[in-house]
């Protein structure tokens, strides 16, 4: 490996463990087994860092979004997929679940920073896969940025946070069913 990569692979490491906030230049460079100067070297200082690691993250998400697409299939039910592979990916990457962690108790700004701009590219994705199926006729939407958050925050809420407040987890089928009937079903022409 060279230095870079040991030291994009410490910072990680130090960032999944530790969140943004504890995570120090000094302990990075201990962990990637280099001087401190070393890292400044290839990235100016702990946010570029930062950014240059969760960018990262999101293209990984992204590859394994995109393998989960039929293009058989139509843009509704490619949808669940791929809506259900980025909840999947936000629950067991341990960085953006760390992420996701320290802004919710620590409310840290390069993290809610990070944070917007991670679900800025998630939404961006979304909106091309639907701007797409409007282009086919397979739906119908008129702001597709604001179809791409209501879809991405609806699955959110009901995949992971319903069963923060209910004895009853819901069932892949029940999501799908919900969404078929109501969400879907206004969105296709």
């Amino acid at each position: 490996m060279d230095r870079r990569t040991e030291i994009i692979e410490a910072a990680r490491q130090s960032f999944t463990l530790f969140g943004y906030k504890a995570t120090t230049m000094d302990q990075i460079a201990k962990l990637a087994k280099v001087g401190k100067g070393t890292i400044y070297t290839f990235f100016k200082n702990k946010d570029v860092l930062f950014e240059h690691i969760a960018l990262q993250m999101v293209a990984e998400m992204k590859r394994e979004v995109e393998a989960v697409i039929d293009h058989d299939l139509p843009f509704t039910k490619n949808a669940h997929h791929v809506l259900m592979k980025i909840l999947e990916f936000r629950e067991m990457h341990k960085l953006y679940a760390k992420l996701i962690e320290e802004e919710k108790s620590m409310n840290t700004p390069e993290v809610h920073t990070m944070m917007t701009k991670i679900e800025d590219a998630l939404l961006s994705f979304l909106e091309e896969r639907i701007e797409y199926a409007v282009s086919k006729g397979e739906m119908v939407a008129n702001d597709t940025r604001l179809v791409a958050y209501l879809l991405l925050k609806a699955y959110l809420a009901v995949a992971v946070e319903w069963s923060d407040y209910h004895e009853n987890e819901l069932t892949e089928e029940q999501i799908i069913e919900l969404f078929q009937g109501t969400i879907f079903r206004g969105l296709t022409p």
